[in-house]
């Protein structure tokens, strides 16, 4: 798929995929270190009943990485995999039972760090050129699958930034789970829209929390 032949407000993500610049999604992990276990993730957008929407996972409480977080498809690398389309596709179909006939990808972000769990993580753009409403194959990997508008995302009301125990701080999504989209996954998205310019202005000065993840 070119960028031509996708919907128009996905075109200028097309256009971004191959210019931007690592530092510009994760400003704080710049530089991935060799021993990084390679990994994909699938930043999948659809024209979705409410509008544009990207698909989201709610990942089990009993997830050695990660447990509990709002995030992507996605997973390490297997050896059979053939590139990181082929990964990201494959943890989908794994995850949530996604076509992989279904999805036209085009394009990938720059490889970012995850330093708690030290991969080196490629993001994939897909679109969903035919969305049907999924379900968690697994219940001990994820737990709810989220079909989020998009314009939901961008909406102020939506915004907020958390604080970690340890003092880190960073952006949120309200997405109507009990754990807010935050860390990586938001990280990405928050910075990924300001590139766009699709962000609107939030209050950037109102923080929450994290909350404790359930027994």
């Amino acid at each position: 798929m070119t960028a031509e032949t996708l919907p128009d407000w996905l075109r200028p993500l097309a256009d971004l995929s191959g210019s931007v610049e690592a530092s510009l999604l994760s400003p704080h992990f710049t530089t991935v270190p060799d021993d990084a276990r390679p990994a994909a993730v699938l930043m999948l957008f659809a024209d979705g009943a409410a509008g544009p929407e990207l698909l989201l996972t709610e990942r089990a409480t009993t997830m050695r990485n990660h447990a509990g977080q709002i995030s992507f498809p996605g997973g390490k690398s297997d050896p059979g995999d053939a590139d990181a389309a082929a990964t990201a596709l494959r943890e989908a179909t794994e995850e949530v039972g996604l076509d992989p006939a279904t999805v036209e990808v085009f394009g990938t972000l720059p490889t970012l760090w995850l330093p708690p769990s030290n991969f080196a993580v490629t993001p994939v753009l897909g679109y969903w050129s035919e969305p049907t409403t999924l379900q968690s194959v697994s219940d001990a990997e994820v737990v709810t699958v989220l079909h989020q508008p998009i314009a939901e995302l961008l909406d102020p009301a939506n915004r907020f930034s958390v604080t970690h125990p340890s003092g880190w701080r960073g952006p949120a999504f309200e997405v109507g789970t009990p754990m807010p989209l935050w860390g990586f996954t938001a990280g990405i998205i928050s910075r990924l829209f300001d590139v766009l310019g699709w962000s609107q202005p939030w209050d950037e000065a109102l923080t929450r929390p994290l909350p404790e993840l359930p027994a």
